[in-house]
């Protein structure tokens, strides 16, 4: 009789083990949604547009010493604005090449000179 009686305790304990980690599954699921969400409204869209100038951002420059150098390089020229955030871009040779658009930002015109710039940024 015992026997019995604990093989019924241990199925009720496999339940709710089956029941406590659907719950846990549910919370960290409405938890990874809400911290998306408070995430996601810092996000600044970056919309570019055909023929606009345009800067990249050149994250391996960090391998090589010069803390004022400037890792911009440019401007280029958007060719073609591809879904989910892809640009074509093309600089002043004729090929063209695709880059993510977070790399980017928006040039307003002006001389861009990177000697220039890294002599201004320069400590006298």
């Amino acid at each position: 009789m015992e026997l019995k009686a604990a093989g019924e305790k241990r199925l009720l304990q496999l339940n709710e083990l089956d029941e406590f980690r659907n719950e846990a599954y549910e919370n960290a699921k409405i938890y990874k949604e809400r911290t998306k969400k408070w995430h996601d409204q810092g996000l600044i869209r970056k919309e570019f547009q055909p023929w606009q100038q345009v800067l990249l951002f050149n994250s391996r420059l960090k391998l090589f010493p010069g803390k004022l150098k400037s890792r911009w390089s440019g401007p280029f020229t958007v060719v073609k604005v591809f879904p989910y955030g892809a640009v074509e871009l093309k600089g002043e040779s004729p090929t063209t090449f695709k880059v993510n658009g977070h790399r980017l930002k928006l040039y307003l015109g002006g001389q861009f000179d990177q000697a220039k710039s890294a002599m201004i940024l320069a400590p006298l």
